[in-house]
């Protein structure tokens, strides 16, 4: 009895003891390797029949640390970015929340914000929008343009009067960076890959990423690889006496090969074919998906499409919100580069759009490029492919307009670094102009020169070529703010065009009178859209992503209640006088009002029935999917 006591004893001590302290979650918190200072290693997660960690790098060009602003002269990690979206939120609570809106492959939170007065109404009673970007590892200019979309509009609130309404009468989204596991692994690494870590069998031999890049020379880049071959098809380009540039001829007629700097880990004769991942999170949409492989051989195959549809977690969490978030008109999923103000649809010829839904792209189109100087603009399915009508299939612009009905955009930051003018003016501009301008305007670090290395397996090679990430995918640092300023000024314009609600007048007007000792009254409910864009496209109304606009009266119900109602909400197609026999009566309804254009009334009329000499106190409400909602308004019948 003595021992049961005494561990009765200690039982209870410990008890107490655990109360007063702190509970400890059992698993620690995880420490992802961008964030581990203490090793110089990055390692993946996943099963992969390749190389599972890389040194980590740090590039000049990127801000691994916060500074005491956020400029736009570097790159920023998602670490960087986490911190301002994290200090802003505790500098303006009254106009931003930060929250977890999803979580990547390797478990990492999918961070967003929402960026509204919340004074002036909840976001989801709002027009919205959604911006973002780092869906593709490497294409971080994207990542960049909405960071500073979102830390102007918080600077210029209150001092801008159009932002200030913005941000008022709007709730805007924004999701920086929707893949962390690629972009964190482009950052920190000198590997790159289109989107998802998950690992892909690229080349179908049956392994998973087992032959990727490899940085030979220690530089922090994968660049080229260039060697003697009386089998290639590549010469110097006698053109460019510095014998940097390359020249591309026909079988038999070359003297060097080009590879990407690797090692055949495979040994199949081919170089970095089945790097880290594979997938391609532009290609994971419900709309039109179609499988990397099919049975047939004669149907219709999409590259890096996934096991399914919304097989990915990045996608699916984008997917799910928007649904979850009809209000949301907008949108634009930010990538690099062409450029080009890229739109739906992706499957077929902008001819198949609803021609009223089309006229708005068409609008956006030509305001983007007065904007941005993009050269381009339009659709994926011709414009984009040049007028070849190539589909992509599992796209964000076809999910965006076919599924979503919304103004949905895919913009191309930057230029790959192409050549401005005819610097040699020889009457084209081609790669010795690129090389030209990199040597007069970069002080030539743009390219690498051709430096000897002792490959494994080639022999003798050369190791150079173009920087990879901060000239050929993404802009230099210093030409960095130009495009994501431009691009972002072409999101704050399409904002502009939101539908925006404002009352009219509501008429009551006297209709008949009946003997039984009742009059009909017509109520007249009048709104405005004073914004430009109608309250939903139309093919939104199809697909019935959205309710057409509803008005809603209410009268009070001590007028509508008992025996004898002193009045009645007639609906549309009663006329008889009886005040009962007709069915539970209410002291509301909805009726549907359409959809409100830009800059026009909409109207709805609704009859109510007064028994006797009575005056009758009621009120109308409007209610919209994606142009918010007015607050109720009074009238009086009498």
């Amino acid at each position: 009895m003595k021992l049961v006591f005494h561990l009765l004893l200690v039982l209870c001590l410990l008890t107490g003891s655990l109360q007063a302290q702190v509970v400890k979650p059992l698993v620690a918190e995880e420490k992802w390797p961008e964030s581990d200072s203490t090793s110089k290693v990055y390692t993946l997660k996943g099963f992969r029949h390749g190389v599972n960690f890389f040194p980590k790098v740090k590039y000049p060009e990127v801000e691994y640390t916060p500074g005491s602003a956020l400029t736009f002269d570097k790159y920023h990690t998602a670490d960087v970015m986490y911190y301002w979206m994290k200090k802003w939120t505790e500098q303006y609570p009254d106009l931003l929340d930060m929250y977890e809106a999803g979580h990547s492959y390797e478990g990492r939170p999918v961070y967003q914000v929402t960026l509204t007065n919340k004074a002036a109404g909840k976001a989801t009673d709002k027009p919205a929008a959604y911006f973002e970007g780092g869906r593709h590892s490497g294409e971080v200019s994207a990542v960049e343009s909405t960071m500073w979309l979102m830390k102007h509009l918080l600077e210029a609130y209150g001092k801008d009067p159009q932002i200030t309404q913005i941000v008022d009468k709007n709730a805007i989204y924004f999701r920086p960076v929707n893949n962390p596991d690629g972009h964190n692994l482009y950052m920190h690494t000198a590997q790159f890959n289109r989107s998802s870590v998950r690992p892909v069998d690229n080349d179908g031999d049956g392994l998973f990423d087992e032959d990727g890049p490899e940085d030979l020379d220690g530089d922090g880049y994968i660049l080229q690889m260039r060697y003697k071959d009386p089998k290639g098809t590549y010469i110097i380009d006698p053109r460019d006496p510095t014998g940097r540039l390359m020249k591309r001829v026909e079988p038999g007629k070359g003297e060097y090969s080009i590879e990407s700097e690797g090692i055949d880990n495979d040994g199949d004769g081919k170089f970095n074919e089945d790097g880290i991942g594979g997938l391609d999170l532009h290609r994971n949409y419900p709309e039109n998906w179609r499988p990397s492989r099919e049975a047939t051989g004669r149907g219709w195959t999409q590259g890096g499409a996934g096991e399914y549809p919304l097989s990915e977690p990045e996608t699916r969490s984008v997917v799910t919100f928007l649904l979850s978030n009809p209000n949301i008109y907008i949108v634009n999923s930010m990538d690099t580069s062409v450029p080009m103000h890229l739109r739906a649809p992706s499957t077929a010829p902008s001819s198949a759009m609803f021609p009223e839904d089309l006229k708005w792209y068409t609008l956006f189109d030509g305001i983007g490029k007065s904007i941005t100087g993009y050269e381009r603009a339009g659709d994926v399915y011709m414009d984009y492919s040049g007028g070849a009508g190539n589909p992509l299939f599992g796209h964000g612009p076809d999910f965006g307009y076919w599924y979503y009905g919304a103004i949905w955009y895919g913009d191309e930051i930057w230029n790959t670094g192409r050549a401005t003018k005819d610097y040699n003016d020889d009457g084209v501009i081609d790669e010795l102009d690129r090389l030209i301008m990199n040597d007069q305007e970069y002080d030539g670090k743009m390219f690498s020169d051709w430096k000897p290395y002792q490959h494994p397996q080639l022999g003798e090679v050369e190791i150079g070529g173009w920087n990879p990430k901060f000239f050929t995918q993404n802009s230099p640092p210093d030409q960095m703010e130009k495009w994501v300023k431009n691009e972002a000024l072409f999101n704050i314009e399409m904002l502009k065009h939101l539908p925006e609600l404002q009352w009219d007048n509501i008429e009551v007007k006297r209709l008949k009178a009946y003997k039984q000792d009742s009059t009909d009254y017509q109520i007249k409910v009048n709104y405005r859209n004073v914004g430009k864009l109608p309250t939903a496209l139309r093919q939104a109304d199809l697909v019935k992503i959205v309710r057409p606009d509803q008005v809603r009266i209410s009268l009070q119900s001590s007028s509508v209640e008992g025996e004898k109602p002193m009045a009645k909400i007639l609906p549309e197609t009663n006329t008889s006088p009886q005040r009962s026999g007709s069915g539970r009566n209410v002291n509301q309804t909805t009726r549907n009002a359409g959809y409100a254009q830009g800059g026009s009334v909409n109207s709805v009329t609704i009859t109510v029935r007064v028994y006797g000499n009575h005056e009758i106190e009621g009120t109308a409400t409007v209610s919209t999917t994606r142009a918010g909602i007015l607050p109720e308004k009074s009238f009086v019948i009498k």
